[in-house]
Order: C-alpha cells, then structure tokens, then sequence
C-alpha cells in the first residue's frame, strides 16, 4: 500500500482546460490520489449536456455548487440545483444539462483517470472563465470517448430545451 500525501488546493489553484465549452479545474488527480480518484470543477454554459453515455471504468458523483443541473440516468432524471448530490454508477447510461445561465459542479470520478480525458479532448488555459462557443466535431468525440472507455451511446441532450421550466429539487 502506497502512503499518499495530503493535498489542500484552493479554490482558484489547479491546472484549467477549455473542454467542450466548458472551463474544467483539475483540483486532485491520478498523481495526487495514487490513482483512487479524480476531483475536477466545471463550470458550464446554460444549455450543456454531454451526448448520452456510458463509462466503464468511472463512478462518477456531481456536487452542484451553483446553478441547476438536469441528470438523466436509466429511468431517474431530475433536475437539482446547488447543494444536490448525484451518483452516478459504471455502466449506466447517463447524461445531464445545464438549466441555468451557468453552473458550478465539483465532479469525483473513481478511480482516477477522468482528468487524462479532459486533458486529451481539452486544451489547457490559463482563462477562469468560459471559453467562446466552437464547433464540436461528435466523431472526435466519441473516438476520444473509446480511448477511455467511455461509450457514446446518442446524442447531447436538445440546447432548447435548456428553457424549458421543470421543478426543480431542493
């Protein structure tokens, strides 16, 4: 069993990506965690959802820290807003959107390798905000997805219906 070293990051450090229109903050990684896990914020535009999904490998969970977030997995979908909790497990086809103008998630995924993701698919910045829209190559995508065991199963979620009112859990 390998000791780990304690980490304390603060809420501005850690290395940022531009990743499909979304700012994510690698605050732990593989190297931090001796491979158990991989905890990353994003921030995200009203209207982002990732194509529907499956990982293999991750469990996922989200932390809303700001804004409302639509989840979607199997027949459970809802959407939270700040302070809601969402697991999601391997091999459960899932996906989520954003309801409000921007949202603020802190996402665990375990074990570790989720940051290796962002960092093919993404590009590093120094920026602490949103990146401008750019077009989304799907099939680079999907290819990315597969080299991590992440199986694209449909497309992201309608961006009109981002709007769309729904109650929202507390």
């Amino acid at each position: 069993m390998t000791v780990q070293s304690p980490a304390i990051i603060a809420r501005d450090e850690g290395q940022r990506f531009h990743f499909l229109g979304n700012l994510y903050t690698a605050k732990l990684d593989a190297e931090h965690t001796d491979g158990a896990m991989t905890v990353m914020e994003f921030l995200a535009p009203r209207g982002f959802g990732p194509p529907l999904h499956r990982h293999d490998v991750e469990d996922e969970v989200f932390y809303l820290i700001e804004g409302d977030v639509w989840f979607s997995c199997g027949d459970v979908e809802a959407v939270h807003s700040a302070g809601a909790v969402v697991w999601l497990p391997r091999g459960r086809p899932h996906t989520f959107q954003v309801r409000s103008e921007t949202a603020r998630v802190l996402q665990v995924s375990t074990p570790a390798q989720f940051e290796r993701f962002v960092a093919t698919l993404g590009r590093p910045t120094e920026a602490t905000g949103l990146p401008e829209p750019e077009e989304v190559d799907p099939a680079h995508v999907a290819e990315v997805c597969a080299q991590f065991s992440i199986e694209v199963l449909g497309p992201p979620p309608d961006p009109a219906l981002a709007g769309v009112g729904a109650e929202v859990g507390r």
